[in-house]
């Protein structure tokens, strides 16, 4: 089973990372996709995250009438902060047959080579790229036979503009999926 990890904070899911998993599932011979809510990214303060199981949560809604995209509660057991690597090593061990591949935006892949063993996650594992307008031209910086560029729509949403947009009380409907906004409207999630 070809599964593409597509990893995220998802502080919340947006429209952007349905519009992209959706892209890369119908452009590609990836016959399922999940969102890996990460419970810490290493590069990333924790302060900003809404609790771990309130974004898994949205993650489900939005993904409930994809049947090929699934949520995956799977680093919320390993130990934090959470390293793509370890994942990687652990989903291997626990669905062997799965064939996992990266899913991640030029902008983390210009820091990959921060990543923990990065040389492994790139030798072992296919990395899917797709655009940022903000980035440039990531294949500049890394080039391999196992990254793979693909010419997704570029959407330039962000989960932190989303957040801040709430916290001013402005209207955030048309940027999140209808289940998430209905999710988070009249909580006091991002105020």
């Amino acid at each position: 089973m070809k599964t593409g990890l597509f990893f995220g904070s998802f502080n919340p899911i947006h429209i952007g990372h349905l519009i992209l998993a959706n892209y890369i599932l119908e452009n590609s011979d990836m016959e399922e996709l999940w969102f890996v809510v990460s419970p810490h990214n290493p590069f990333k303060e924790k302060k900003s995250l809404l609790n771990d199981h309130n974004r898994l949560e949205m993650v489900n809604l939005a993904v409930k009438n994809y049947p090929k995209m699934r949520s995956s509660n799977v680093e919320f057991g390993l130990p934090h902060p959470s390293y793509t690597i370890d994942t990687l090593a652990y989903l291997k061990e626990k669905y062997p047959n799965h064939i996992f591949s990266v899913i991640m935006g030029e902008d983390n892949l210009k820091s990959l080579p921060k990543w923990k063993n990065y040389e492994t996650l790139i030798k072992n594992h296919q990395i899917i790229v797709y655009p940022r307008l903000s980035e440039g031209k990531a294949e500049l910086v890394l080039k391999h036979e196992n990254i793979h560029l693909v010419h997704a729509p570029v959407i330039e949403l962000s989960a932190t503009q989303i957040r801040a947009m709430i916290k001013e009380n402005k209207n955030v409907r048309p940027m999140l999926p209808p289940e998430v906004f209905d999710y988070l409207d009249g909580s006091s999630f991002y105020r």
